[in-house]
């Protein structure tokens, strides 16, 4: 997908930016993990850190910032970064102080205001409409939660201040390490349509593909073309969805979730395993029995958490929130994938992995639709029949094919 550094568009005037009607903030820690385990270390701070396993053949939880001018990522297998960065300290990781911290700043959040929704244990939407005449304007508000958290906790953390979720996120991405941006009502359209069309929430790489082939590079090509050229070619769904974001209109609201309020299954290997194509085929029948036991509870959800536990007990999350909530298997276990292929693991040799699904509600009265990749119709249906199935004949009675072993596969 087109990543690159995005950057406001200049603003004409030098007074501070307009932030009536932004009441989205998104609040995001600086470098997480590194920033806590320095906690300890502070002989460290603004050297170059890496968190990780010791051992050569453990993976780089996260890094300071330090570490990060040198190419040393999230993921990236310890012989790398070594490599990458031979003079930086390797801290093993501390979970339950990240917890704690986590804790920590989401009862800070929860003093700002009731609605928040959290996007991991360092990131979560906060809505402040309801604080503007207690505690001030976004802004302030926003200043507040930083020295709040810098204060109490120690770390540091970057906010965006937008009137929608998206633009709240991208805003906090432009603010890190450690600022805070506005984008103002007015400039929303400005800012947004100078982005790649990789940078809309939603697109996948298909998506990213179908909008090139079709000419569209900017959000601004998105904005600008037919909504009847965008249904043919992307959809129903995914043609309107995408020129609404191409001119700034979100109407997600932030959704308090309650977060210890989850279903997902969890699989540890007898061995350790380093091949991709098994460890994606266990991603799917996680995914297949989370969705299974989501739909069983008559909920669904909205986002979609991997979890991937290394050789070396090193742990990572990595989650992405959907457009819509969702009961079916398939949304589920592609945003899974995507997730674990984004971590661009090679040869790393992995215990564990598992896939959760969180912001459950339920399922009477919520929309329901397929991702943006996906056709509007029929995979819902399939899972149920599936459902039926195995109330009948038992769980594994139906299941995607390539979860059938070579034994299965001979015996048949």
């Amino acid at each position: 997908m087109s990543r690159r550094q995005f950057a406001l568009p200049p603003r004409s005037a030098e007074r501070p930016p307009d932030d009536s009607g932004c009441t989205v903030l998104h609040v995001d820690m600086d470098a997480f993990y590194a920033s806590a385990s320095l906690l300890s270390r502070p002989d460290l701070v603004g050297t170059p850190v890496i968190i990780g396993g010791g051992g050569n053949r453990g993976v780089v939880l996260s890094a300071t910032y330090e570490a990060r001018r040198f190419g040393v990522a999230s993921a990236m297998p310890m012989s790398r970064a070594r490599r990458l960065c031979p003079q930086a300290t390797v801290i093993a990781p501390d979970h339950r102080l990240y917890s704690t911290i986590s804790a920590a700043v989401m009862a800070t959040f929860e003093t700002i205001t009731p609605v928040v929704e959290p996007l991991s244990l360092d990131e979560a939407f906060l809505d402040v409409s309801g604080s503007v005449r207690r505690l001030g304007s976004p802004t302030r508000i926003g200043q507040l939660v930083r020295d709040t958290i810098h204060d109490e906790q120690g770390i540091t953390c970057s906010v965006g201040v937008a009137p929608t979720k998206f633009v709240a996120k991208l805003a906090s991405g432009l603010a890190k390490p450690d600022g805070l941006v506005v984008v103002p009502r007015d400039e929303v359209v400005t800012f947004v349509q100078q982005l790649p069309v990789g940078a809309l929430w939603g697109v996948g790489d298909r998506t990213e593909e179908a909008l090139v082939r079709l000419g569209l590079h900017t959000v601004a090509d998105i904005a600008h073309t037919p909504l009847d050229t965008l249904r043919r070619a992307l959809g129903e769904t995914a043609g309107p969805h995408l020129h609404d974001l191409a001119w700034g209109r979100d109407p997600r609201r932030v959704e308090p979730v309650r977060r210890e309020r989850s279903i997902g299954s969890d699989e540890t290997f007898e061995f350790d395993v380093d091949d991709p194509a098994y460890i994606r085929r266990q991603l799917l029948k996680l995914s297949d029995r989370t969705a299974a036991r989501v739909r069983s509870a008559g909920l669904v959800g909205r986002t979609v958490s991997i979890k991937v536990r290394f050789s070396d007990f090193t742990t990572i999350t990595r989650s992405r929130t959907l457009r819509d909530p969702t009961d079916v298997s398939r949304d589920i276990y592609d945003t899974a994938k995507s997730l674990y292929d984004a971590l661009g693991l090679q040869r790393a040799r992995i215990r564990l992995v598992g896939v959760r699904m969180e912001g459950l509600a339920e399922s009477v009265g919520a929309p329901i639709q397929g991702l943006l990749d996906e056709p509007d119709h029929g995979w819902r249906d399939a899972d149920r029949a599936v459902d039926r199935a195995s109330a009948r004949f038992g769980a594994g009675s139906v299941r995607p094919a390539s979860l059938i072993s070579d034994d299965e596969r001979r015996r048949r």
